[in-house]
Formats: structure tokens, sequence, C-alpha cells
């Protein structure tokens, strides 16, 4: 799956090379797509290469050839005016069921979706597929919707989460100051970070002095939810 970006940049460059014979500069990707930097452009055509929709020609300047098309694509993905906005969870979670009761009236466990994979290292393309539910015990989980992900990446082993765990997020787009947050990145990266904030600016601190603190502005961070819980298997 393309994240809307992805799929924007995609086409932007294959109308161009439809209609100029040549693909856009970085610079008119980065106004197209209303992108905070050029790198943000770079991002995406890398994404787009390693999925097998663009190729780079070495030694040739703004060199792209677009190899394919997504088979179907939604207009709504395409229009601007449209209202969509990527996101973590596409659409409504609805409330977590719980499952039939036990003979002591107290519910087993509650079933929660997994929405995929989250990065806890280099942001990840946004997370939007719902894989399947898992069932969570009822005394993990609060008030307000939740969801959970798979941990790719060994940004937050410090704070005791590893590659390969399942993280529990309450859904929200609030945060208190230090809390782990499921964070959006300029709506196409997703990740899981401790969150500091520094005036009018949003920080992204991992918990691995290999990794680096991210300083974004407030603009183009947004909250997704905020860690709950952990599951590991053995």
């Amino acid at each position: 799956m393309l994240t809307r970006k992805q799929l924007e940049l995609l086409l932007f460059i294959n109308e161009r090379l439809k209609e100029e014979g040549v693909p856009p500069s970085f610079e008119e990707m980065k106004d197209a797509l209303n992108l905070q930097s050029k790198s943000g452009v770079h991002r995406l055509i890398v994404a787009l290469e390693e999925r097998g929709f663009l190729k780079r020609m070495a030694n040739r300047a703004r060199a792209l050839e677009v190899i394919k098309l997504p088979e179907s694509h939604s207009p709504s993905l395409t229009s601007k005016k449209s209202g969509f906005s990527p996101n973590v969870i596409q659409g409504s979670l609805g409330k977590v069921k719980s499952m039939p009761a036990a003979n002591d009236g107290i519910p087993r466990a509650v079933m929660v979706p997994l929405m995929g994979k989250i990065a806890a290292g280099v942001p990840i393309a946004a997370i939007q597929d719902h894989t399947n539910n898992i069932s969570i015990p009822p005394e993990m989980l609060g008030g307000g919707e939740h969801f959970a992900l798979e941990i790719k990446g060994d940004s937050m082993i410090d704070a005791g989460i590893f590659d390969g765990d399942t993280v529990l997020i309450r859904k929200g787009d609030t945060a208190n100051n230090g809390e782990i947050i499921v964070a959006l990145i300029d709506d196409e990266e997703a990740t899981l970070k401790r969150l500091r904030k520094k005036g009018e600016s949003v920080a992204l601190e991992a918990a691995n002095p290999a990794y680096e603190t991210r300083i974004f502005g407030p603009d183009r961070v947004r909250v997704q939810g905020r860690l709950v819980g952990l599951l590991r298997k053995y």
C-alpha cells in the first residue's frame, strides 16, 4: 500500500513525463506536494523505488522512470479537495469488544485491532492496515479506543521496548511531555518515540544513545496515540 504522499508524487511524475517527456525537478516536486524540504521528496522517491514503482537511472540528472502504477486506487487519494487525511489509523476503530465472560462473570479478554508495524528506529511509511485482532487482558485497558502495533527497530530499547514486541496504544491526538507516543511526521512517516516539548518545537526522543533526538516544528508532527501497554513473546 502506498501512502497518500507516495501516490501523489508517483502520479505527479507520471503526468509530467507524459506531458513534457522529462520528470519534474526536486524543487517542483517539493512545491507540488507541499513538503517542507527536498529531503522529504528524496524519502518518497526511495520508498517508491523500493516498492517497484519508480526507477532511478544512474549518471543522469533528474532521470526517473515510472515502472508501474497501482492497479487500482481510490479517487479520493488523488484529490486534495476530498478531505482525505493520512493517518496511522484510517476510519473509526470503534470500541474494543470484550470476549464472552467466564463463569465468574469477568470478561476473559478484549479484542483489539492490530494495525501492522511501527518504527522504533528509522521512520517507516505511515501505517494504515488492520491486519488482524489480538486478545488483551481487560485490566490492561482503560477508557477510550485502543489499537496494537508490532515494533520494528531498536531505538526504544532503554525504555524496555524491543524489536518484535507488540505495543498497546490508546488512540488520541494529545499527550503529555515525556510520554511515549505514536507520532506521524509530515503526514507520511510513523514512529514510536518519547515526546519532548521545547517551546514551539516538538522533539521526538529515542531511548537508545545510538539514535539522535529529532526536532520538528509543531505543524510537522501529529500525535496518534500514547503507549499504555506492552506484550512480548518468549
